[in-house]
């Protein structure tokens, strides 16, 4: 018989625990484990993904010279040799300028997934949402001109356009942003969760997956579902003030509303919530079931979710830091200013 992959994922939902259907039921979806079907989340239709497009998108990404000052890349605040994020309570960006609403950057990996981008999801996907850090005065300060002139002063960069998308390529803003977004939407993150619900059961242990019941109990899932455990927009403080509501002056779109960070690698990206005004994992879980759940979840249940978490450490893509292009006298120089 031919096994096919549309066989061995049948296999794999038969053989699912009863937790793994419990999981599935209140929403949560795992990444597939099919390449084809992942791929059918991941591609833009308007921007079909090739290996040229994803390595010149993986350059521009690491390239500092996008930036006003020559020194700022996106991987400056989204490091991927860590959790996609910087670490810090507050992204840092031109002339060491902590965002003046006290912002805290949110991880690049599994963004693809978000249904909304920005904390107060302005942005529908990532190829938009690159095209504002680079324009921001706290973030990379500088134009759409200043980033089209850098690109296209360099004949290696011009050559890598025309290889990836044709020789008639119109090298602009949008198209600079949109390759880097097409990379962005190669960093996911499979986990041993994704294994468990794709029909594992020994990809939990005992721990882990009591910690996946008391996440479910709890009514976590509430918000921290779908593939990315999270990216929707949802009211904030539904049932109690955020003990660090002061720090910094965003409070959500015009409706009151915040995007839920994705709960993928977690572990590895703290400081926690959209101002980062709590660095303990533990903490946080406490914290969010008191002012979004409006229930009490003691030290031995947030202990136990804390297990669960470690579970959605995810499998990264190996990213080999890219040999970039030599400036020419024509690219821009810095500006510190």
């Amino acid at each position: 018989m031919k096994i096919t992959t549309l066989t061995l994922l049948t296999t794999a939902s038969l053989l699912a625990s009863p937790l793994a259907k419990q999981a599935k039921s209140t929403g949560l979806v795992p990444i597939p484990e099919s390449t084809t079907e992942l791929l059918k989340l991941i591609e833009n239709p308007k921007n079909i993904m090739n290996k040229d497009k994803i390595e010149l998108g993986k350059k521009l990404f690491f390239d500092p010279r996008l930036s006003k000052s020559g020194l700022i890349s996106c991987n400056t605040c989204h490091n991927l040799a860590e959790g996609g994020d910087d670490g810090v309570s507050a992204a840092i960006g031109h002339k060491w300028t902590a965002n003046p609403s006290h912002l805290n950057s949110p991880t690049v990996y599994n963004a693809v997934f978000f249904g909304s981008q920005f904390w107060d999801g302005r942005d529908p996907d990532v190829e938009t949402q690159a095209q504002g850090p680079m324009q921001a005065a706290p973030e990379m300060s500088a134009t759409p001109l200043h980033v089209e002139n850098t690109v296209k002063s360099m004949p290696q960069y011009v050559e890598d356009f025309k290889t990836a998308y044709g020789k008639d390529v119109k090298i602009d803003f949008k198209a600079i942003a949109d390759t880097i977004g097409l990379f962005e939407r190669t960093l996911v993150t499979p986990s041993r969760f994704d294994d468990f619900l794709n029909g594992d059961d020994k990809a939990l242990n005992k721990e882990e997956k009591n910690g996946l019941k008391v996440f479910i109990e709890k009514g976590c899932v509430s918000c921290h579902n779908g593939i990315a455990l999270g990216g929707s927009m949802q009211a904030f403080e539904v049932t109690g003030k955020y003990k660090h509501r002061d720090l910094g002056d965003f409070k959500g779109d015009k409706n009151g509303l915040v995007k839920v960070p994705t709960l993928r690698n977690i572990t590895q990206t703290a400081p926690y919530y959209h101002n980062g005004g709590i660095w303990s994992l533990k903490e946080s879980i406490i914290e969010m079931g008191r002012i979004q759940l409006g229930t009490k979840i003691t030290d031995k249940e947030a202990t136990a979710i804390e297990t669960f978490f470690k579970a959605l450490d995810g499998r990264k893509p190996e990213i080999i830091y890219p040999n970039l292009p030599a400036s020419t006298e024509t690219t821009p120089k810095p500006d510190l200013n």
